[in-house]
């Protein structure tokens, strides 16, 4: 009997979860009648997810899917095509600038992770960090992945994580909601405002298309 109780705890908390996620934002009210449960239990249930990060309320008191929500789904799709989808244009930026490219995602609490990378070309460069965290705060992929990055689109961090290293990033977006990002991170001396911008604006254009056209040849440098 106890395991019967747990099996459909289980299935209503998941059937809620499917809720926010489908909708993007969801009152209680709307949550509860979508799976048919009353708005007691409805908002138990969102709370425990909310608890665990799996949802999130915005100010207007609306659940939202959460960071663990967004993280999970990135990494499942680091492990199956995220990486693969992304090298090949990863590939062709350091080609064309010369600089270490990387992917990162949400990580544990205020972190990033890097998931991939292509090193640059040049003899000095910026190294493999693969599975290092940064931090979201005073970093250009975190303000990506927090989605507070400059309206332009991309943003762009001077000696932010390091000294003397400059990082541009850009978000990869699916379904609406930023699960990636992509970033040239490069010694600051070879990149001026003018180039900053340049390959910002290629970022975007790449990290905007990469899960639906090949890897093009598109000059930046």
């Amino acid at each position: 009997m106890a395991a019967d109780s747990s099996t459909r705890t289980v299935e209503r908390a998941l059937a809620l979860l499917s809720a926010v996620c489908t909708d993007g934002a969801i009152s209680l009210s709307d949550a509860a009648r979508v799976v048919d449960l009353s708005a007691s239990t409805a908002l138990r249930l969102l709370r425990t997810l909310e608890g665990s990060g799996f949802v999130s309320r915005d100010p207007g008191g609306n659940f939202r899917p959460g960071a663990s929500v967004i993280q999970l789904g990135a990494l499942a799709l680091s492990h199956e095509s995220l990486v693969g989808l992304c090298t090949p244009h990863m590939k062709k930026l350091v080609a064309e600038t010369g600089e270490s490219c990387y992917l990162s995602i949400p990580g544990p609490g205020d972190t990033g992770i890097y998931i991939a990378i292509v090193e640059g070309t040049h003899s000095i460069r910026h190294t493999s960090w693969v599975g290092r965290s940064i931090p979201l705060e005073g970093s250009a992929a975190g303000q990506v992945l927090t989605g507070e990055q400059p309206e332009r689109g991309f943003a762009i961090v001077r000696s932010g994580v390091e000294d003397d290293i400059t990082a541009i990033a850009a978000p990869i977006v699916i379904g609406g909601r930023t699960v990636a990002a992509l970033s040239i991170v490069a010694p600051s001396y070879r990149l001026d405002e003018t180039k900053a911008l340049k390959i910002g604006g290629e970022l975007l254009r790449v990290a905007g298309n990469v899960l639906t056209e090949p890897s093009e040849n598109h000059e930046v440098a």
